[in-house]
């Protein structure tokens, strides 16, 4: 199945900014990107993560990538990484990482042993350009962190390989021999380090989380094209009326083929559309708190008209008299959640 270009940007990168003093607002302009972009929940594409590290390096320097992976330890680290602390050893907890990874984000962590060296490559699968160097600092500072601080050892990479021009910050941060302008990004550890312990160890936790992973690859593998295209129609809304051309691109796939593809499983975009923005706006609209108004801009509709127009279609009456129907809230965010991963 191909990854989707979509990215959630996990809290502990806010979290490390706070730590650096940048204001979100500020970030964003720097990386062009729209106010949305900064919301908890947001989802991003590989483009636009990379414009915010970019955004990063331009307010704060090269050595930006090192400051943001200082000190973000604890619950707020990414499930990937949280789980690895918990990890048997360092080989364990490498191949933890490398999975979660691969489930959740459009980036690939292959772990290779050869001989002596155990070779970590990391790649971006929808990598529009060169990737920001913050970015590849952060990401191997994290992965070193994790040898060091699971360990209790002064674990120390064999040699690295970087795409990037020479960075004195980054020299003196790993302490070990850097290929510049090569052709991957790569940390290499001694593959005897592979098998130190972990003193954080926790075989009941690690059940727990492996659970956790089991049911997100069941879900990633029986998704259907249309489930995939339901989830990106209802993140995608608040930015406005989701295109065809957009989704498609974030499948990796034609128009064409998208719409083919659809229509095979007896659906059409417009289709899709229409069903995420009727279930999003019963559920909108059992709760008090958000205006029609409101609801009517977080369905991507340009006006009110279009909205009460489409929801006299869908139920027979206007939204306020819908409403005042309803006697108490009956949809929770997790039921709307799961109508859309089953299309029920």
């Amino acid at each position: 199945m191909t990854t989707p270009d979509r990215i959630k940007v996990p809290a502990i990168f806010w979290l490390g900014t706070d730590r650096l003093n940048i204001r979100r607002s500020e970030l964003l302009r720097a990386a062009r990107l729209p106010v949305m972009a900064g919301r908890d929940d947001a989802i991003m594409t590989t483009a636009q993560f990379f414009a915010l590290w970019h955004g990063l390096e331009i307010l704060k320097g090269p050595d930006v990538g090192l400051a943001m992976s200082t000190g973000l330890h604890g619950a707020n680290m990414p499930p990937s990484f949280l789980a690895a602390y918990y990890a048997r050893d360092l080989g364990d907890a490498l191949a933890r990482v490398a999975r979660f990874k691969t489930l959740c984000a459009p980036e690939e962590m292959r772990i290779e042993v050869q001989g002596e060296a155990c070779h970590v490559t990391i790649r971006w699968l929808h990598a529009p350009d060169a990737v920001p160097e913050a970015l590849t600092d952060a990401t191997m500072a994290a992965l070193l962190d994790l040898a060091v601080t699971g360990t209790g050892m002064a674990i120390r990479p064999l040699h690295m390989k970087r795409r990037g021009a020479p960075n004195p910050f980054t020299t003196a941060h790993f302490q070990c021999p850097i290929h510049w302008h090569s052709d991957a990004d790569c940390i290499t550890f001694h593959a005897a380090d592979l098998g130190c312990e972990f003193a954080s160890y926790n075989n009941d936790l690690l059940a727990l989380l492996d659970q956790g992973l089991l049911q997100l690859d069941k879900l990633r593998v029986s998704a259907t094209l249309t489930d995939q295209v339901r989830w990106l129609l209802r993140r995608n809304l608040t930015a406005g009326r989701p295109e065809l051309s957009s989704i498609a691109q974030e499948l990796s796939m034609s128009q064409r083929s998208l719409q083919r593809h659809l229509s095979e499983q007896g659906h059409s975009f417009q289709s899709l559309l229409s069903d995420v923005r009727h279930k999003l706006a019963r559920d909108y609209l059992t709760q008090p708190s958000h205006e029609i108004a409101e609801i009517a801009y977080m369905l991507g509709y340009n006006d009110h008209g279009s909205f009460y127009r489409a929801f006299r279609k869908w139920e027979g009456k206007p939204p306020a008299e819908w409403r005042a129907t309803q006697s108490a809230p009956c949809c929770s965010s997790s039921k709307a959640d799961a109508e859309f991963v089953h299309g029920s």
